[in-house]
């Protein structure tokens, strides 16, 4: 495969905005491409994609909006696509490189169908506003941008229900972006729902006393106390926390596996020098067999104990619509659901996102059974290490007391 320059690219995408102005897009421009690039990045290195996979989707999000600056904007998804061909056929690139990029570009067209993981990646840091907390600026920016491309103005209460479809509607794919935008669109969503709920509450009132303006009335104690209390919602700190917490228990997971490897392997390896070594010393010095013994028991209880904590341990893998509707459902957890239909778990996910108690509380629940779990397996690895570690010692002073008693 032909290498691609990734700085090359950047600066030709970069002299494309310049050569070819649309101040209109007050959306898509250079700005969102790089907001794209950056959102595709960290995913991608935390996927561990291949270096061909990489590149791919980092020359797909370079070039993903490109389309608009020279076509219709319901076609640029093609023209973005035919850019980046006639870029990197020039630059010297192989023709599965350029097929892998026009796919991931293809990829974004809304309905959104991604088939693999760099498309999916692409996919998910095109709307990676959707779950942070730019959404109100950026949807901002997009509704000036159509209104500016079809000369039209758009309502404030269609715009608000075009975006709540979109919220409802749209799902991120990898699991990266699920795990850091979830709960952002679930929260957008909410406030967009709030949002639409209090501009037609006002309507009619507004209708009564139209022709005779009256002053705003102070807002009720309970509205005061809610706004309040929104206002004082520690949204980012608890959303860091989980975060935190998750990611600490996933690497102490980890690490409590990656002990468990080291204790199965070298116990394997000294069973098997043992079992192709001793047999014949044995016979020459019957009194090794004892020690032999006791190494082999030692040995093969680390390993059983290690295999343990090692050990997967998957429930049922379903749930009921009772289960969701009754809030006990966790669908954090793939031993929940990982025996249902997909259009099973999306009813069950939507119902989690519309209800940010539920949410919070099916994070709690995640993390303390994963912590359940982490306190298993360290107990059992607690275990192995004890009696490899007493066995070991005493299988050594054991062969030394046969070999000291045997000189003699």
């Amino acid at each position: 495969m032909q290498a691609i320059n990734l700085h090359h690219l950047k600066n030709y995408v970069h002299r494309f905005f310049q050569e070819h102005p649309r101040p209109e897009l007050v959306y898509h421009n250079l700005e969102h491409t790089k907001e794209v690039v950056n959102a595709v990045d960290e995913p991608a290195q935390h996927a561990s994609l291949s270096e061909s996979d990489y590149l791919a989707v980092m020359a797909a999000a370079w070039f993903h909006d490109l389309g608009y600056l020279t076509g219709p904007p319901e076609q640029h998804e093609t023209a973005s696509a035919d850019l980046a061909a006639a870029y990197l056929r020039e630059a010297g690139a192989d023709a599965d490189l350029i097929d892998r990029v026009q796919r991931c570009i293809l990829a974004t067209q809304m309905p959104q169908s991604p088939q693999t993981l760099p498309e999916e990646i692409l996919c998910d840091a095109d709307l990676y506003h959707l779950g942070s907390d730019a959404y109100k600026d950026r949807q901002k920016r997009l509704r000036k941008e159509l209104e500016q491309l079809s000369g039209q103005s758009i309502s404030g209460s269609d715009w608000r229900q075009q975006n709540i479809a979109l919220l409802e509607q749209h799902r991120y794919f990898t699991p990266y972006a699920q795990r850091h935008l979830q709960k952002g669109q679930a929260e957008n969503l909410e406030r967009m729902r709030d949002k639409q709920a209090e501009k037609a509450a006002v309507a009619p009132a507004s209708a009564v006393t139209e022709a005779q303006p009256q002053p705003a009335a102070p807002a009720s104690e309970p509205e005061k106390g809610r706004k309040k209390d929104k206002e004082n919602r520690p949204d980012r700190g608890i959303e860091t926390m989980f975060r935190t917490t998750s990611t600490n228990h996933l690497r102490l997971s980890e690490i409590a596996d990656s002990k468990a490897n080291i204790m199965i392997s070298v116990n394997s390896i000294m069973v098997s020098v043992l079992v192709s070594v001793l047999p014949r010393r044995i016979e020459e010095n019957p009194s090794l067999m004892v020690p032999t013994a006791l190494f082999l028991t030692t040995s093969i209880l680390t390993i059983i104990f290690a295999i343990l904590a090692t050990r997967p341990n998957v429930t049922q893998g379903t749930f009921s619509h009772e289960d969701i509707q009754q809030r006990k459902g966790n669908l954090l957890f793939f031993g929940n659901f990982h025996q249902m239909s997909l259009g099973e778990y999306e009813w069950g996910i939507s119902e989690l996102m519309r209800d940010s108690t539920y949410l919070y509380s099916s994070m709690t629940r995640d993390i303390y059974y994963l912590g359940r779990v982490l306190g298993k397996k360290y107990k059992l690895l607690r275990v192995a290490y004890n009696i490899f570690m007493f066995g070991f010692v005493v299988s050594v002073l054991a062969f030394l007391g046969v070999f000291f008693y045997s000189g003699k």
